[in-house]
């Protein structure tokens, strides 16, 4: 079976989604995380799997469920903090980050027969989920983080790789972002979060 892991911030006004200010103030954006991360772990919560990691720079809180081994994210770039999570597996490995609250268990759910991993592309230029049947941490080192051409770059590291693509999502970045994804899973608490938020941002 696979491990699942999930890179993440603690939700913290000031550290934590800081491009929905404005409209959002930062307790708000750090409120918002908070629900999209909540949602997704209990998405991952409710998903098979192995093991269940939550690679956190910070420290947990009430939103965390049980059943997740904590462990801290190392220093260093994005990219070497994503390849220390896969080099701490010991078997099939996907990983995912805490933006994307409209996740599924369905989605989740690989199988990794005739596949060696999973790449999911996000609407912004990078990815969202990216999966390897052997954590090889050198896939990872050195792909440039946070540009247009991200997942592109990540892909490529891949191309001697049997992939299956993931459906494309959109990452919760800016506050059209969250509008959109909320409308995906209306039923979660991010979109409850963004609806309790978005009028006085409005105004």
């Amino acid at each position: 079976m696979t491990t699942l892991l999930v890179i993440a911030k603690e939700p913290r006004p000031g550290r934590v989604k800081t491009r929905l200010t404005p409209p959002f103030t930062p307790e708000e954006a750090a409120a918002l995380a908070e629900a999209s991360l909540a949602d997704t772990l209990d998405v991952v919560a409710h998903t098979p799997a192995r093991h269940r990691v939550l690679v956190l720079d910070g420290t947990p809180g009430a939103w965390l469920p049980p059943g997740f081994e904590v462990v801290p994210q190392c220093a260093g770039g994005l990219d070497e903090r994503l390849a220390a999570a896969f080099a701490g597996c010991d078997g099939p490995a996907l990983l995912i980050g805490m933006d994307t609250p409209q996740v599924t268990p369905e989605l989740l759910t690989v199988d990794w027969s005739g596949c060696d991993a999973y790449f999911g592309p996000a609407a912004d230029g990078g990815f969202w989920a990216l999966g390897l049947a052997e954590p090889d941490p050198a896939r990872l080192r050195g792909v440039p983080m946070s540009t247009p051409h991200t997942g592109a770059a990540q892909r490529a590291r891949l191309v001697d790789l049997r992939v299956r693509e993931l459906p494309r999502l959109r990452d919760v970045d800016t506050a059209y972002d969250a509008d959109l994804v909320a409308r995906e899973a209306p039923g979660g608490r991010f979109a409850t979060a963004l609806a309790r938020f978005a009028p006085a941002a409005g105004r």
